[in-house]
């Protein structure tokens, strides 16, 4: 196995099991070496620092042990195991919810790895190269963990893969066909285009706050901003809203909107849907809505353009205090890694300020627990939101 040699100094991360090596830090290359390949790290006395994938980017390696394991079988078996256990004691395996994220990446001691479950399908996406080449043990040992709950493991990396490593296929079904893809998320159905839709097909990662949302959605006008497949607005519905608008600009997105609608709550005249952009739709609402929701895909996927991202908040979220009726509620979120709490923060106060409204702070939102954040990694805390009062 090819060994990484560090320059004197650059360990420290490692021996507080940060998992990533960037490239600035290595100071040689014992062999040869090729995208995803595994790699041996030493530090500059040649003490062992870990093992990991290797890649041609600033991040170099990411860690998959920091003891000097086989990466076999075994190891994967091992560690989903691990992760499937933390899942179980979490409660999230019931009748009335099949959704759930299996392998958050660093989360769970296995970088550039996500796999969700919906209802007995499990959607593998790999963000390295070295998980590709692993994909079919990886399938593997999901299944041999989570035995015969499992139906069909799809492999959906066509669009995460780093691009230097010149991975053609990047979609494949490992095993089985699922010919229903429609997941329970706590007592509501959801369809889950997982071939073709964003993500692995659903954001599972705002379950919790979905659910806090139905909590103060009774009586209540509701606006769904970028609603993708309706999850909020299905969980407004249920929460007893007297109207509930999603909105959209994509018109497949809305198609699976309103086959949400329908599935949970038939057809029901407190829903509409709206195919446009969403900061035209936010331009004239005319004190209509008494409860809205900013959940926006990210606007900073890395920090060469964090100053414009950090804009479009403020001024998405402007948009929003300036036509809220008095004693609104609004949900905002981030979900851009490259934008930390402090700043999305800023943003959002920013806004309040221009707005000249008086706003309170009732919730600080984050990830759900089956997105765990390594200690060790602080970069793993994406998620980011807050739920406000507006006078």
């Amino acid at each position: 196995m090819t060994e990484i040699i560090l320059k004197e100094g650059k360990e420290e991360s490692l021996k507080r099991f940060h998992p990533w090596v960037f490239s600035g830090a290595i100071k040689k290359i014992k062999g040869k070496v090729e995208e995803g390949d595994l790699v041996q790290v030493f530090d500059s006395q040649h003490n062992y620092m870990g093992v990991g994938h290797f890649q041609n980017s600033s991040i170099a390696v990411r860690i998959l042990s920091f003891e000097d394991a086989n990466i076999d079988k075994n190891y994967w078996e091992n560690r989903i195991r691990k992760a499937y256990e933390v899942r179980q004691s979490l409660g999230l395996l019931r009748d009335d919810n099949n959704t759930f994220r299996l392998i958050h990446g660093e989360g769970d001691a296995i970088p550039g790895l996500i796999v969700d479950i919906y209802d007995g399908t499990a959607i593998m996406q790999a963000h390295s190269a070295g998980i590709h080449y692993m994909r079919k043990e990886i399938a593997e040992a999901i299944r041999k963990v989570l035995g015969d709950s499992i139906k069909t493991i799809y492999y959906k990396s066509e669009t995460t893969l780093p691009y230097k490593a010149g991975i053609e296929n990047g979609n494949e079904y490992l095993f089985g066909k699922n010919n229903s893809n429609v997941a329970i998320e706590n007592g509501l159905k959801f369809v889950i285009d997982w071939e073709k839709g964003q993500k692995t097909g659903f954001f599972i990662d705002q379950r919790e706050n979905r659910s806090l949302l139905e909590k103060y959605s009774k009586g209540k006008s509701v606006l769904n901003m970028f609603c993708y497949t309706g999850g909020f607005s299905c969980y407004a519905m249920r929460g007893g809203a007297v109207s509930v608008d999603s909105v959209d600009s994509s018109g497949k997105a809305i198609d699976i909107v309103n086959q949400n609608i329908a599935m949970n709550f038939g057809n029901d005249p407190r829903h509409h849907s709206y195919t446009t952009d969403a900061f035209k739709f936010l331009d004239d609402i005319q004190d209509k809505y008494d409860l809205i929701i900013l959940d926006p895909p990210a606007f900073a996927k890395h920090k060469d353009v964090l100053r414009n991202a950090l804009q479009g908040y403020k001024k998405l979220n402007a948009k929003a205090f300036e036509q809220i009726k008095p004693g609104g509620i609004l949900f905002t979120f981030s979900c851009s890694q490259a934008v930390n709490k402090e700043q999305f923060r800023l943003a959002v106060f920013s806004a309040a300020a221009q707005s000249k409204r008086n706003v309170r702070i009732l919730h600080q939102l984050s990830q759900p627990a089956d997105h765990p954040i390594n200690i060790y990694h602080p970069e793993g805390e994406y998620l980011k939101g807050l739920v406000l009062y507006v006078e």
